[in-house]
């Protein structure tokens, strides 16, 4: 399984959601070769439930994924939390659904819930809880005690923060952290536009149904984390791309 754990469905938060692009997005993921994604999109984004409302009417669902023509499409999202950073949450659908309502309240910067209380909502719940690009400078997290970040399931080596930070830097920094607390590096591309699909990814050797499987072959370190050479490229396009299609079809909130 080639499977990327971090990647959005919709340009951005301010934006509807538009098959369009989500069809842009999972063609090309099939074109570098994935056959899996977990849709990560934003807790807090315009209209979250158009995302898996428009995604339950056309494709079947197990409650783990959606099989988007023989594509696995893992359920998830990305909460941002009151210390700053951002996490990626993944698992079961109705399980996942159920924490993003009792997040209803906790939507703005304001009133982001506090990582421990998050922890407290997904873990029982047997949702996987992934550190987003914690050496992001607007959102990272580093800074935390570190009894809390050591009970994430992984970290996100993160695509956009390897073209930003730099890839050497940004890897010495995320496996440095990973090996300090004990928690495994999984890939993730944080692509919004279809250029940035496949700037990296992380194969396992076998096939998953669950993401309590692939987060069970994440603790054993039954996989590798692949970094395309045309990851800096990659990103720079979609920043472009991205920009340019923002100024036209961004809608007030």
């Amino acid at each position: 399984m080639k499977i990327d754990f971090h990647i959005h469905v919709k340009l951005s938060k301010k934006t509807n959601f538009e098959i369009e692009h989500f069809n842009s997005m999972i063609n090309e993921a099939k074109a570098q070769g994935l056959n899996a994604i977990t849709l990560t999109e934003h807790f807090n984004t315009h209209r979250f439930e158009d995302v898996y409302g428009t995604l339950d009417k056309m494709y079947p669902c197990n409650n783990h994924y959606y099989n988007v023509d023989g594509f696995k499409l893992f359920t998830g999202m990305e909460v941002d939390v009151a210390e700053g950073g951002h996490i990626l949450v993944s698992g079961p659908k109705d399980k996942l659904l159920e924490v993003r309502a009792l997040l209803e309240d906790h939507l703005t910067a304001e009133c982001f819930i506090g990582l421990e209380r998050l922890y407290e909502l997904c873990h029982p719940r047997g949702l996987m809880v992934i550190g987003g690009h914690p050496y992001r400078e607007s959102n990272h997290l580093y800074h935390i005690d570190k009894e809390l970040l050591k009970r994430f399931d992984a970290f996100d080596l993160n695509g956009k923060d390897l073209h930003e930070i730099g890839i050497q830097e940004n890897i010495a920094k995320v496996l440095t952290l990973g090996a300090e607390l004990g928690v495994p590096v999984i890939a993730g591309s944080d692509a919004h536009q279809m250029f940035q699909v496949g700037c990296v990814y992380n194969q396992f050797e076998g096939d998953f149904e669950t993401v309590a499987e692939l987060r069970e072959a994440i603790r054993s370190g039954a996989y590798k984390r692949v970094i395309s050479p045309s990851l800096d490229l990659q990103v720079r396009a979609a920043n472009y791309v991205k920009k340019l299609l923002k100024k036209k079809v961004e809608v007030v909130v």
